[in-house]
């Protein structure tokens, strides 16, 4: 089974393996880059919002992952926009029909990734073939799980992101040479530190879920409109 992890960055998308004698890094650039790998890997995690809310502002998964990370990390996770909102063409309609329908507004951190939810809402529909192999997953998560169910700091500290980074290179040592040759190649406006160790998180667990298999919250998912579940995968 081939493997991998799929984060969200300024250039585009990161993506990295830890698969045995293929591990590498990429950067997609394009949509259609990011398609082709969803059709090249087996399984891939992504911390991306798949499967949306109608009417309802937070998801049953955001709600339970909040509560699993505790108040200090809670910020992390951020409630997606309803699937009425994701094809406004500005924030302030988005915000209005948000508003519409849930009586709070869309953050402007969800908004600017919307374009990036659509487009995985949009592979994951038209080719349903996809959705048993990208799975929405959140590194924190991971990162907790790693660390025995706590995390000490968070990762926009210089201390937060090097434990994060000696978590997963503990279990795969070619972490740290992918860690210094990703921030080499790419510039910061490209590809930030916490993207590369977040990748390396999501691409450990899905090499991992292969013997542990994968977990979910809630433990019994419900599906969107659009068939897509509404859950977070973890190991």
């Amino acid at each position: 089974m081939k493997t991998a992890g799929i984060d969200g960055c300024a250039a585009g998308w990161i993506l990295i393996t830890f698969d045995d004698d293929n591990a590498f890094y990429e950067v997609l650039r394009t949509d259609e880059d990011l398609e082709g790998a969803f059709h090249k890997f087996d399984r891939i995690l992504i911390d991306m919002p798949i499967g949306l809310e109608d009417e309802e502002y937070t998801r049953e998964c955001d709600a339970l992952l909040r509560k699993e990370l505790g108040s200090e990390y809670a910020s992390s996770v951020f409630s997606p926009p309803i699937r009425p909102a994701l094809n406004a063409p500005s924030y302030v309609e988005a915000n209005m029909q948000s508003y519409e329908f849930t009586e709070k507004k869309l953050t402007l951190q969800a908004w600017n990734i919307t374009p990036k939810i659509k487009t995985v809402d949009q592979f994951l529909t038209d080719q349903p073939e996809l959705q048993e192999k990208v799975f929405e997953s959140h590194p924190e998560l991971i990162f907790r799980n790693l660390n025995g169910g706590m995390i000490f700091q968070k990762k926009n500290t210089k201390k937060g992101l090097r434990h994060r980074l000696s978590l997963v290179s503990d279990r795969e040592e070619i972490a740290k040479d992918f860690f210094r040759d990703i921030k080499e190649e790419f510039r910061r406006n490209e590809v930030e530190e916490d993207d590369i160790v977040d990748s390396m998180a999501l691409a450990l667990a899905a090499k991992q879920s292969q013997k542990k298999g994968l977990k979910t919250l809630p433990e019994d998912p419900e599906k969107d409109s659009h068939g897509l579940v509404k859950a977070i995968h973890y190991v």
